[in-house]
């Protein structure tokens, strides 16, 4: 049995909280008296909420990432992959979408978040010499597009199934980005 970490542990907490509260109301106490640490607890492990919802993005990405070629996945199917993690978090995504704002705005870290890992993906595949400035620039125009109509998509702007979503990522990918992804 794997035990869960203490940052595993305040993020449970914080998503539990979430489904009762929005998440800009949400104060560290709240996270903390929920689990059952101290406030210091949770500032040696992150330096705010945000911080936490990013780590939390962040893991969820890198897991639908490791999925291609360790086994077997395409690009297709870990794009559907998002897309059906999205539809299982939607109540909390939407709660992350209106109730953030900013810098710290939730689309904002979702964009970073997939650029890096997207370039990191690319990077390892290929070696660190493929990316030029204009791969670079297709990796940022590609997330920044992306992420712009998931949040759509999330908000319900958007009636598409999740296949349908991927194959609009997959059929928007720029085209110096398809010979790298879509092999």
């Amino acid at each position: 049995m794997k035990r869960k970490t203490t940052k595993e542990i305040l993020a449970s907490s914080f998503r539990e909280v979430a489904d009762s509260k929005p998440v800009d109301k949400i104060t560290v106490r709240d996270i903390t008296e929920n689990c059952g640490y101290s406030p210091a607890t949770f500032y040696r492990h992150f330096r705010d909420k945000y911080d936490l919802i990013a780590w939390v993005y962040t893991r969820s990405v890198e897991k639908i990432m490791d999925t291609i070629d360790k086994e077997n996945s395409t690009w297709n199917q870990s794009l559907l992959a998002g897309a059906n993690l999205f539809i299982k978090e939607r109540k909390y995504l939407i709660n992350l979408l209106l109730n953030t704002s900013g810098l710290d705005s939730f689309s904002r870290n979702m964009t970073e978040v997939s650029y890096n890992a997207l370039r990191k993906f690319i990077e390892e595949r290929y070696g660190k010499e493929t990316i030029d400035d204009k791969i670079d620039m297709c990796i940022r125009v590609y997330c920044l597009g992306t992420i712009h109509l998931t949040c759509e998509w999330i908000l319900g702007m958007y009636d598409f199934t999740p296949e349908e979503l991927a194959e609009i990522y997959e059929d928007s990918l720029p085209a110096l980005l398809r010979p790298l992804l879509l092999n």
